[in-house]
């Protein structure tokens, strides 16, 4: 049932924690942690009530109508219990960003965004979220990095916030080529430093 993106970040996902969905989508991620007993404390949202009311029908079709909460919400606008962990997948940083611009976050989050991710290591950072766990996985040959953060200190080396913790060797070898043929084409001296470093990466994974 479940992509291998979302199966992904269910992976991640604590046992028995109290967890809220934003932007569920099609509600499958909560249905697949309820019915692998990964955590029946579930709520999903979705600023969508097109989105919601398909939703609605998959956990009819699984028996679930009465077991996940559903809640129209623009992030967590509409939300007014607190949770142990939030997964905010699918999503732009920016908007990532904006839906977490909320004075009481979740101790732990779970997020998989589209682009700028240096943007949103970054902003996690400054909340003083640390990085547990970093997940790069490919599908339908593009790569998600999944980010699995705990309310802490740390400090970022500027590779980790260029391009992550993961250490997926496939992963860096792709963006080392992604920026050759950038450079190739733009000259831009930016893509000559990721390069040096995306080098120096991929030579401590070899090691």
């Amino acid at each position: 049932m479940l992509s291998k993106r979302l199966k992904a970040i269910a992976d991640l996902v604590p046992l028995n924690a109290k967890v809220i969905d934003i932007g569920t989508d099609h509600a499958y991620l909560p249905i697949y942690l309820y019915l692998n007993d990964i955590t029946k404390d579930i709520t999903a949202t979705d600023i969508s009530q097109n989105v919601l009311n398909g939703s609605l029908n998959n956990l009819e079709k699984y028996g679930l109508k009465e077991k996940i909460k559903l809640i129209k919400s623009d992030g967590f606008k509409n939300v007014f219990e607190a949770y142990d962990l939030a997964i905010i997948a699918g999503m732009g940083t920016r908007t990532i960003i904006d839906i977490l611009k909320i004075k009481q976050l979740p101790k732990e989050l779970i997020i998989q965004s589209n682009n700028e991710l240096n943007v949103l290591r970054e902003f996690m950072n400054k909340l003083d979220y640390k990085i547990i766990s970093e997940v790069v996985i490919k599908e339908k040959n593009i790569y998600y990095s999944i980010i699995y953060y705990k309310k802490g200190k740390e400090k970022l080396a500027k590779h980790e916030v260029l391009f992550g913790k993961s250490n997926n060797l496939e992963y860096y070898k792709f963006l080392y080529d992604k920026y050759e043929n950038l450079y190739k084409k733009s000259k831009q001296m930016i893509y000559l430093d990721y390069k040096k470093v995306l080098n120096e990466i991929i030579g401590k994974i070899q090691d």
